[in-house]
């Protein structure tokens, strides 16, 4: 066998593992809730580990991580109806002021970069995977909240079309550059592609979700409008963490995911995609 066949298979198995996991976390509340948290400290401590590697930066990564895994538990138990109180947020508000002092003693040569970077995890990562309890918890006309998989669950699948469509339609059609300074392999052309397959998806969405109770409440316009936000801030996200990795010099976040990397490099788009998407349904119920 050889490597090349190797790592297919290797990325084959683990893709087919990630995506059960996910799909399946989605169908039960409970589930999604505890797999993010683990997804939220994962990424927090790689992300930690790769910034302690950066110009004598030292940033705290135990306390850190647990500091968003605890902000995102204290959303999805304040959004779920779990928690009552926002009082929650209080441990959260004083681990991060701790972090701040703590600064004061340890000495470093750079505390301004710590400090920085200690934010930056918290408001790259831990804040927008917060907000798929936004998306996931709705409240309805009894004021009682409820759990529906659906709308969380579609903005993943929606960035496994747009990263399906794109790759082959660039690989077919790609001529013009999308962002060569960060990521010279896109393309304008596989961007549309990625695009016009989502819209089909989410078209394909509305239809099924049409012959039941519609509990998203979302009509076709805007379940194709939610289809393109994600596509436009998925492909953001993707290019974000293309820039954090050549401002670092790595090739991948990590290796956790044979195969595919880290953390980050498979939930990169999400964090875009997520909070841009609460956003955009938020500014629906306004209209």
């Amino acid at each position: 066998m050889t490597s090349k066949l190797k790592n297919l298979i290797t990325r084959s198995i683990t893709g087919i593992l990630y995506v059960a996991i996910l799909v399946t976390c989605f169908l039960q509340a409970f589930n999604m809730v505890i797999v993010f948290a683990l997804i939220t400290g994962l990424a927090t401590w790689e992300f930690t580990g790769l910034v302690n590697g950066y110009k004598h930066v030292n940033v705290n990564r135990l306390i850190t991580t647990v500091a968003g895994v605890y902000f995102f538990l204290a959303v999805a138990g304040v959004n779920s109806g779990a928690i009552q109180t926002n009082a929650v947020f209080v441990p959260y508000l004083l681990t991060i002021i701790y972090l701040f002092i703590s600064g004061l003693y340890t000495k470093s040569s750079d505390s301004v970069n710590d400090w920085a970077y200690t934010m930056l995890s918290q408001m790259y990562i831990a804040l927008p995977l917060s907000t798929i309890n936004v998306i996931a918890f709705r409240q309805a006309a009894d004021g009682l909240n409820y759990y529906y998989y659906l709308l969380p669950l579609s903005i993943f699948i929606f960035l496994w079309t747009n990263d399906t469509g794109a790759y082959c339609t660039g690989s077919l059609f790609g001529k013009h550059k999308l962002f060569p300074r960060i990521s010279p392999a896109k393309s304008w052309e596989g961007s549309i592609g990625g695009g016009i397959l989502v819209l089909i998806v989410a078209s394909v969405m509305y239809f099924i979700e049409s012959q039941g109770e519609n509990l998203s409440g979302l009509n076709l316009i805007e379940w194709l409008g939610l289809g393109l936000v994600v596509v436009v801030f998925g492909t953001w996200g993707d290019l974000v963490e293309s820039l954090l990795k050549r401002t670092l010099g790595i090739k991948d976040s990590g290796n956790i995911l044979p195969g595919h990397g880290g953390i980050l490099d498979r939930f990169d788009s999400s964090l875009m995609a997520i909070p841009a998407s609460v956003v955009y349904l938020y500014t629906l119920t306004l209209l």
